[in-house]
């Protein structure tokens, strides 16, 4: 994984092609790159965040964010009492019991 300006591109290698390809992910937007070499296929992620983000200005647009921080999440009620009284008994409030959760869950993730 790469990251430039708050974005994310995920890299992928194309054996038979001999070529890095990759996308930023996170977004509705589609924002693709490709390189020979890792210099290339980095230069080029960062090229295509570039001219994302000038493309979106000429438009008068604004750019997609990869994240808020905002997550509406849908779970059965028995799961939401529980994380609840988790929260409580903790000492927490339930946001920040479920980013401490989170956060414990993803810390091998990148």
């Amino acid at each position: 994984m790469m990251q430039y300006k708050g974005y994310t591109g995920r890299v992928e290698f194309d054996d038979e092609a001999d070529i890095f390809h990759g996308e930023v992910i996170g977004l509705r937007d589609v924002i693709t790159f490709q390189g020979r070499t890792v210099e290339e296929v980095k230069k080029a992620f960062r090229d295509s965040v570039d001219d994302y983000l000038h493309f979106c200005a000429k438009r008068g647009e604004e750019p997609e964010k990869p994240f808020t921080g905002k997550l509406m999440l849908r779970i059965p009620p028995e799961l939401h009492r529980k994380a609840y009284v988790a929260a409580k008994q903790s000492g927490a409030s339930l946001n920040a019991w479920i980013a401490e959760t989170l956060t414990h869950s993803t810390e091998h993730v990148y």
